[in-house]
């Protein structure tokens, strides 16, 4: 079964914003493709139809092969809750927590899974389009390689390597990752891409002769810059903000050391009403409307960061002027009485006082939740849609006053007793028109219009097919991919 590899010269070079388009691209031609990236290291993650956790990356690439994401998609994720040590999640299942040096060992028991998921996909569709992850020039990881050109050589596939011209030094790249490879992995690159180029894409015409000439391969192209492009982000927090109207809803998100999930505040960038200043450490929040407690891998950690911050002063005098304040998933949790990890999931055992805005607590737990809701708000009972990642059980006399009902008629979440502070563990909140609507006049816009994020990404994946047609070389790619153009 053809399959082709994108692999990148740095991380964010642009490996999987190409296989999305390349995806979109084949299936408008017709055929069943799907998305595989084998290892992916990020806290932005989803929730697959057969009820895993892949990367957030690997869900919008089916989208973009009009599927359902599934766990063999990416069969290894690898969540980071400290500098030295993640959670490995299998085949969409959370394994164990392993320090670097335990992880590297355990890679041959990790590559098996890998090569079954891919198997499975292979048997399923008429082309996979792999990403791979970081760069295959990183030395110190070569050895049992399952996230680059070790995965390539073991399933034999072409690969085509793609850098970021807005990093500098794109020439150099391109041909020094090259140079580093061993002779077959050399031999298994087939062309380069150049990616987010602006001005006239000739001017690059000598650098390409002599990178061709230099290496003996082809340019496949170079995809132009995407003005306004949204994707969204693999880890990296997207700052941009879409063209803002007058009176806008100030939004305000603390940036903690091991937020996830952040892609909850896509819809909000990039709605005309709203406006969202992401707070870095040490810097000063702006006046806000609406305060957000995002997702969080270390959510002890993270609230003890949040108190070194001077942050419950903050959020006590945000509340005294009348502010909102929403926490989603270790958000909602830190906004209870205590979070209580006694069998030290995310770090040593104990206990940690929460923020005490919400009559709640929360015990941390081995087994985590993964699950696709359909529900309603409590508040003009308007229709939401989204998933739950997260470990742990939340109780207490504030779910009386629930945030929202599932389907099923289970409640989620809280609401204070004074409607200014709520919780709930739905990610994908603000993603669906009227219950993103409803949350924004809840914290103050009056006016709040209903945003089709589904739609608006639709219509960015199709954007980027149209580049992918127009800008590279697609009778290569499909000849790559075993096809006849015509």
């Amino acid at each position: 079964m053809p399959s082709l590899m994108i692999q990148g010269t740095t991380s964010d070079s642009g490996k999987s914003t190409l296989v999305t388009g390349i995806c979109r691209f084949l299936r408008r031609r017709g055929f069943k493709v799907a998305p595989f990236k084998p290892q992916n290291m990020a806290l932005n993650s989803a929730v697959t139809a057969d009820g895993g956790e892949i990367g957030r990356a690997q869900a919008v690439q089916a989208l973009a092969c009009g599927l359902e994401p599934i766990s063999d998609m990416n069969p290894v994720l690898l969540k980071p809750n400290s500098e030295t040590g993640s959670q490995v999640i299998i085949q969409g299942k959370a394994l164990t927590e392993m320090e670097a040096r335990a992880y590297h060992a355990y890679k041959p028991i990790a590559k098996t899974a890998v090569l079954q998921s891919f198997k499975r996909l292979s048997a399923r569709y008429d082309h996979i389009i792999i990403e791979g992850a970081g760069s295959p020039a990183e030395i110190n990881l070569r050895e049992g390689d399952i996230a680059n050109m070790g995965f390539a050589e073991e399933v034999d596939c072409p690969v085509i390597l793609v850098a970021d011209i807005e990093r500098g030094g794109v020439f150099a790249h391109l041909a020094g990752t090259a140079m580093v490879l061993s002779d077959s992995e050399r031999n298994r690159i087939k062309g380069f891409v150049i990616n987010r180029f602006r001005g006239d894409p000739t001017i690059l015409d000598p650098g390409l002769d002599w990178l061709t000439a230099y290496t003996g391969k082809p340019v496949l192209g170079v995809l132009p810059y995407l003005m306004g492009f949204h994707l969204e982000a693999e880890d990296a927090i997207d700052r941009r903000q879409s063209a803002k109207e007058g009176g806008t809803l100030k939004v305000v998100v603390p940036v903690t050391p091991r937020i996830s999930n952040h892609t909850d505040f896509d819809p909000l960038r990039l709605h005309p009403q709203t406006e969202v200043t992401f707070v870095r450490p040490g810097d000063e929040p702006p006046p806000a409307d609406l305060i957000i407690l995002a997702g969080s891998k270390s959510v002890r950690s993270d609230l003890n960061f949040l108190r070194s911050e001077n942050w419950p002063e903050r959020l006590n005098r945000h509340l005294r002027y009348g502010g909102k304040l929403l926490g989603l998933c270790g958000g909602y949790q830190m906004l209870g009485e205590f979070i209580d990890d006694p069998d030290g999931l995310e770090s040593t055992p104990g206990l940690s006082p929460g923020l005490g805005f919400l009559d709640t607590n929360t015990i941390l737990a081995p087994e985590k939740q993964l699950l696709n809701i359909q529900a309603k708000l409590t508040f003009e009972k308007a229709p939401v849609r989204g998933y739950e990642i997260h470990a742990g059980l939340t109780c207490g006399p504030g779910l009386d006053r629930p945030f929202l009902i599932k389907e099923d008629g289970t409640p989620d979440g809280s609401i204070s007793a004074d409607g200014q502070v709520a919780g709930t563990y739905l990610h994908g909140l603000f993603e669906s028109p009227l219950g993103s609507a409803a949350v924004l006049r809840w914290a103050g816009l009056g006016d709040a219009r209903e945003l089709d994020y589904h739609a608006l990404r639709e219509r960015e994946i199709d954007r980027l097919a149209d580049l992918v047609e127009t800008s590279l070389n697609t009778d290569l790619i499909l000849r790559l991919l075993g096809q006849n153009p015509d």
